[in-house]
């Protein structure tokens, strides 16, 4: 069963693992908007289908994904839900707006396991049980392909050569242990560009967090004996790291070497204090996760715990979504199986209760695991107490959960009272601009909601036509092409991509050019909200609000409701002012070459590496551009036309 980052019907080049063009395929019915319609559409489905393992998807009439399912027999399986009198009000619903269903064929239950998973993350869909968490997992990653490999952190997909370690549970615990790593086993955390150009050892020599391999102060033979250590460090074999440490150090106390000896000591202490800042004990544990769960109310509760190398790498609540009329069973079951989508899985994962596809799931996670992986409820010994404990947090998590979602729809109730709005707003967009002295303008819009922000919705906006020293300009800019867009995409207001409520970064004169862009496009039954400093910007100063009728509001220094627009007001400030940064980043580093067609920058190095700098390439003949290292005689022809058009 190949795992890959794969399973999307939609993807050409999964064709051949998934069959795609004569695997998948849909049925369509008519859009009458009833149970009886939605019937029908399944049963012509059904007659189609085949008792063999495969993935189905219900749609509505406009195609939009309602429910992902998995299957060990199609046919079986899609037929029950044309038994409309033994389904649950939540699953009615759902059969009386499916319009179409999309099947997928694959070769076996586990593979149509992952490939629901897959397909649940890209769609969201309205009845699956729904795992939100914007933040990927942070994972140390050592690096292989330079003779003297380096340290850090990584996020995203595995792609670099090297050895990674993780999951753990946030950036901080990542970056606490790095530092630690560092100073126990001095290994370089520096680019591969900065450490070819040292000619002197850096900073985080002086400070004992690197071995200076960059300038010889160590040879390869002797970096490499430091990254097998660490290796055995994250590995889980930190206990003979540690004595052959204190071995070496007191050899060198009897050699009277005090200095190698006190640089053992500082190392020995990183070693203790990694292990020592441990928040659980993982005593007798290898590599495992550890899920517990929590309800209350009809809300529920993850918790994770991280084991690798017997050390215990953090824990993070997760709170699922759409889970309501489910059994605990089937909820961690779904968590499960999503959660480990991108996440490599442990081969022990450790569980609250029994699972009744829980072999199915260990068969799915076996070769993303690279061998057997057991899924069990521990019973006695440290694996219950590791169990007992992450439930306490789960019941904990759950509560404080629920005791912020009860403030924050409070302050919700008092921010439609205090803006005039009809109703509780479900969509909130806050606007911003940043440039410096009107150079590398952009406009910025992060999302939020009842439940905090949506930051896989945030846009940002390269300022073209306005003047960019300009604020009102800038922002008439953004507001005409978010909503020009918008009305074009979403005339009707149906795709949830409206706001309720748009916040604006500004005073009377931005929220006049924000009106003006508003009322020329004819958009009706936004409420528009322009926040201020007042006149005192001190700590004692509080914020002006401008309606667009010309209006002003405060709120007392002390209102939840003030600290949470003043929230929405810093994040949009964040947001943008880090991508300002981000553009000007890369407009320092950028290069007269960048803009030759064909040039990316492997060639781009080669060239500068060749002739020292982008006006030489510029000034060279076409036969010393054909000399250059990596460049063909086409290329060279290519960048000497660039600078002589007329030739």
């Amino acid at each position: 069963m190949a795992r890959t980052p794969a399973g999307r019907p939609d993807t050409p080049q999964n064709t051949e693992r998934f069959h795609e063009e004569r695997a998948t395929y849909t049925v369509r019915g008519s859009d009458q908007p009833d149970l009886k319609a939605g019937v029908e559409v399944i049963r012509d489905t059904v007659r189609t289908l085949k008792p063999r393992p495969g993935v189905y998807r219900m749609q509505d009439a406009k195609g939009e994904v309602l429910y992902v399912g998995k299957a060990r027999a199609l046919k079986n399986r899609v037929a029950n839900y044309t038994q409309w009198e033994r389904l649950s009000g939540r699953l009615q619903r759902m059969v009386s707006q499916t319009r179409s269903m999309t099947i997928v064929t694959t070769n076996s239950e586990a593979e149509a396991l992952l490939l629901e998973a897959q397909l649940i993350k890209r769609f969201r869909p309205p009845y699956n049980v729904l795992l939100r968490d914007d933040k990927s997992f942070p994972f140390i990653l050592l690096r292989s392909e330079h003779s003297f490999p380096r340290i850090t952190k990584h996020r995203g997909a595995r792609k670099a050569a090297g050895n990674y370690y993780g999951p753990f549970a946030s950036a901080g615990s990542v970056n606490t242990t790095i530092n630690a790593l560092q100073k126990l086993f001095l290994l370089r955390s520096c680019t591969d560009s900065f450490f070819s150009r040292r000619d002197r050892p850096c900073l985080l020599y002086q400070i004992k967090r690197c071995s200076a391999p960059c300038v010889g102060r160590i040879d390869q033979e002797g970096y490499a004996e430091l990254v097998r250590e660490a290796k055995d460090f994250l590995g889980g074999k930190s206990n003979a790291v540690q004595k052959k440490i204190e071995s070496q150090m007191a050899e060198a106390a009897q050699n009277l070497d005090f200095e190698r000896a006190a640089m053992l000591r500082d190392r020995l202490r990183a070693a203790t204090f990694i292990q020592g800042s441990q928040a659980i004990n993982a005593q007798g544990m290898d590599n495992a996760d550890i899920f517990a769960m929590a309800c209350k109310g009809g809300h529920v509760g993850v918790q994770a715990f991280f084991i690798r190398g017997g050390q215990n790498w953090g824990h993070r609540a997760f709170f699922p979504t759409h889970t309501e009329g489910l059994s605990e069973a089937e909820i961690m079951t779904a968590f499960l199986a999503q959660f480990y989508e991108e996440v490599p899985p442990a081969r022990v994962i450790l569980v609250d209760r029994e699972l009744p596809e829980a072999e199915l799931l260990a068969e799915a996670f076996r070769e993303a695991a690279g061998g057997k992986v057991e899924i069990s409820v521990p019973q006695r010994g440290n694996r219950r107490n590791l169990l007992a404990q992450a439930t306490r947090n789960a019941v904990e998590a759950l509560d404080r959960r629920l005791a912020e979602r009860g403030t924050q729809a409070k302050v919700m109730a008092e921010l439609a009272e205090f803006l005039e709005l009809p109703e509780i707003p479900q969509r909130i967009e806050v606007y911003d601009n940043s440039h410096i002295s009107g150079t590398k303008a952009l406009g910025a819009m992060v999302v939020a909601g009842p439940e905090g922000f949506i930051k896989g919705q945030y846009r940002k906006f390269n300022i073209r036509s306005a003047q960019t020293d300009d604020d009102y300009a800038m922002m008439r800019e953004v507001m005409a092409r978010r909503f020009g867009r918008v009305l074009e995409e979403d005339p009707d207001r149906e795709g949830g991509t409206w706001p309720d409520l748009v916040l604006i970064d500004g005073g009377k004169g931005q929220m006049s050019a924000v009106k003006g862009v508003i009322d020329e496009l004819g958009v009706e039954d936004i409420a528009l909200i322009a926040i201020a400093k007042g006149p005192h910007h001190g700590r004692e100063g509080r914020e002006v609000f401008h309606f667009p009728d010309g209006r002003e509001k405060m709120l007392p220094v002390n209102s939840p409701l003030l600290f949470y627009l003043q929230r929405l007001r810093d994040e949009v400030h964040r947001f943008a002012i880090g991508a300002h940064r981000a553009k000007r980043s890369r407009a320092i580093t950028a290069s007269p070459l960048d803009e030759i067609p064909g040039i990316g920058p492997a060639r781009k190095r080669a060239l500068l590496l060749h002739f020292g700098t982008a006006g030489k390439v510029r000034a060279a003949s076409l036969d010393d551009l054909k000399r250059a290292p990596g460049v063909s005689v086409t290329v060279a022809q290519a960048i000497y036309d660039f600078y002589h058009p007329s030739g």
